[in-house]
């Protein structure tokens, strides 16, 4: 049975390759192709592929919450794929519960594993990386308030950040409230501070 695989990268020629790979390999189906994330949501409510890749190269700060949200659609996944991802990225993304982060220098044989493996159920994480980003003995945070904390560390208000991660206003508060008590902070900007300089963002 083919995978369907839908596929979102902004770039004409890698978007291309990558549908090209993805059609010579025996079990792949490419579903579709878009050139904006949000146009693969889109694709994604209407068609339901089994896959979605989607590319992420940090300047776009809807990929983590387009993939999330595609993830939870019945019967879809989601994989990012990048040149590199940094601590913060991993943490956001495991978070959320995207499948798996594929980096863009694994040779195809890994490409695919990681599609075949994402559409099982699994996660597809590189486990160094993904210990070094989830792992930090002295800070108490929980993964989820990790992801309101990096939201508030760039600007977003209160209500950005529940609307980005499909939480609620008052939840958002609770979170913020809980890490100034937990960080031993003044504020949240004590805490956003502490936070820096510790390298937890």
């Amino acid at each position: 049975m083919e995978i369907s695989v839908l596929v979102s990268d902004d770039l004409h020629l890698s978007r291309l390759g990558l549908a090209a790979l993805l059609e010579r390999h025996d079990g792949f189906r490419v579903a579709g192709v878009t050139d904006s994330n949000l146009d693969a949501l889109e694709f994604a409510e209407s068609h339901r592929p089994d896959v979605a890749v989607i590319s992420f190269e940090g300047a776009d700060d809807n990929a983590i919450a387009i993939a999330e949200k595609i993830s939870t659609l019945p019967g879809c996944r989601s994989v990012l794929l990048a040149t590199a991802f940094t601590r913060s990225v991993v943490r956001q993304a495991f978070a959320a519960g995207i499948g798996g982060m594929v980096t863009r220098s694994v040779p195809p044989r890994q490409f695919f594993e990681a599609i075949h493996r994402v559409h099982q159920g699994e996660r597809v994480f590189d486990a160094e990386l993904t210990v070094a980003a989830l792992v930090n003995e002295d800070c108490p945070l929980t993964l989820r308030e990790f992801s309101v904390l990096e939201h508030a560390s760039r600007g977003d208000t209160v209500v950005e950040i529940a609307a980005r991660l499909h939480l609620s206003q008052g939840t958002v508060r609770n979170y913020l409230s809980s890490m100034v008590t937990k960080l031993g902070a003044r504020n949240r900007i004590d805490a956003l501070r502490i936070a820096r300089d510790s390298h937890w963002v």
